[in-house]
C-alpha cells in the first residue's frame, strides 16, 4: 500500500461519520414524512408491531448504504482527481 491510499484512511474515516450522520437525518426526515412521528420504532419497543419495526429497519438500512455508497465513491472520486491516484481496488471487473 502506497503514501497516498494511508493518506486517503483518515479522509475515509471522517467521510464514513458524516455520511452516517447524514443518512441519520435523512432517514429521521424520510420516517417523518411517511408517518407522520418523529422517532422510529426500535425492535425493543414492546407497543410496536413487527411490521412497523422491519419496515422502518429496511428502509434505514437502505437509506444508509445508499448514503455510505454514495459518500465512500465521491470521497473516492475526489480524492482522484486531486492525487491522480484512486485510494480503492483498482482490479477491473472480470464478471466472476
Amino acid at each position: 500500500m502506497n503514501v497516498n491510499k494511508l493518506l486517503y484512511r483518515p479522509l475515509g474515516m471522517l467521510f464514513g461519520v458524516l455520511g452516517g450522520l447524514a443518512a441519520s437525518a435523512l432517514f429521521g426526515q424520510v420516517w417523518k414524512l411517511m408517518t407522520g412521528t418523529k422517532e422510529a420504532p426500535t425492535p425493543t419497543q414492546k407497543d410496536r408491531g413487527w411490521g412497523e419495526v422491519l419496515l422502518a429497519a429496511s428502509i434505514q438500512g437502505a437509506i444508509f448504504g445508499v448514503v455510505k455508497a454514495a459518500i465512500d465513491r465521491g470521497g473516492a472520486t475526489g480524492y482522484d482527481r486531486l492525487t491522480g491516484e484512486w485510494p480503492g481496488d483498482t482490479n477491473k471487473n472480470d464478471g466472476d
